[in-house]
């Protein structure tokens, strides 16, 4: 019992939610009095109660993935897709196994990113299959099931969420060293959906992508307040476009920087990336970064952070 005398809540509670809400998964989630006039109210009155009888069919899915790594940002144009892109062209050059998952569902730009556009997912008697780049980058999105790559995705909570767990139910990825997961900015339905589908599944934790500005430290503030909630390890802090840190310290002095933030908040440091022109055209034209001499200097700084990403996720096995 809690303090108001009401029993503990069942399952996930919104933020949204009444005072003594009894849990989206409880037998009167929607019906309690406490329920009344919550913005919830319907959704829960009629969704199916108890576990999800999917998520066993996903941990079976997800027991051939060793390594789980979701790349997040708190606000959108940091750079994070064009990071999880580089990440997997780099794990598949060191002979891992590697698997691209974009749920981003309104704003897909994986396929662009990885010279996939036009493709089209296939089906076998196993699922789904990924759209390969090599034969060890395999890669999912709902930019493959777009007839026209200019169409608006304009899709509720439930729909969105449905087709997050089809891609990690029913996509046959085979046996993998990393999935990569780019997930869209914030905090969001997508978010929600994948920590719950994963969550089983031994998730080695989340890269969150930042530019050294203030008003994007703020929101990674809250992305990294938001893994500890939803208990997803924080693997480090990648500060993009690193040049304009000196700019930022003229105009706040010395404040801002991602660095200083990770100290603040007790989370690792991966390192700076430069702003880099070429970095940008290789993402704009779907190639590797570390392929291209005229990309030097990103893809140093990026060498130097995959490899604090390896060094992390390889000590949980």
């Amino acid at each position: 019992m809690d303090n108001a005398g009401t029993t503990a809540p069942v399952g996930e509670v919104p933020e949204d939610a009444n005072q003594h809400c009894p849990g989206t998964e409880a037998e009167t989630a929607g019906k309690a009095s406490a329920c009344e006039g919550c913005p919830n109210q319907q959704i829960c009155a009629t969704a199916p109660k108890g576990p999800d009888p999917d998520l066993a069919a996903i941990e079976e899915r997800m027991s051939s993935v060793k390594h789980k790594v979701l790349v997040l940002s708190g606000k959108g144009g940091v750079g994070k897709s064009t990071f999880a892109a580089q990440l997997s062209f780099a794990l598949a050059g060191q002979e891992k196994q590697v698997g691209l998952l974009d749920i981003d569902i309104c704003g897909p730009s994986i396929p662009k990113m990885l010279g996939l556009e036009g493709q089209e997912i296939h089906q076998s008697n196993l699922g789904w299959s990924p759209v390969y780049v090599e034969d060890n980058l395999g890669v999912m999105s709902i930019g493959f099931m777009l007839p026209d790559p200019d169409e608006a995705v304009i899709w509720r909570g439930p729909r969105k969420n449905g087709l997050i767990k089809q891609f990690v139910k029913d996509v046959d990825w085979g046996d993998l060293d990393y999935l990569v997961v780019d997930a869209p900015p914030g905090t969001s339905d997508e978010h929600i959906s994948i920590m719950q589908y994963l969550k089983a599944t031994n998730v080695d934790g989340a890269i969150i992508v930042t530019t050294p500005q203030e008003v994007s430290l703020i929101d990674v503030r809250k992305e990294i307040n938001f893994c500890k909630k939803v208990g997803i390890r924080v693997l480090g802090v990648v500060e993009n476009m690193s040049e304009l840190q000196q700019q930022i310290e003229m105009f706040y002095g010395g404040a801002g920087g991602a660095e200083k933030m990770c100290r603040q908040m007790r989370v690792p440091f991966l390192g700076r990336v430069p702003l880099d022109p070429q970095l940008g055209k290789a993402a704009d034209e779907g190639r590797s970064c570390f392929e291209d001499a005229k990309c030097v200097a990103s893809s140093t700084a990026l060498k130097s952070i995959i490899k604090r990403v390896l060094l992390a996720t390889e000590k949980n096995g």
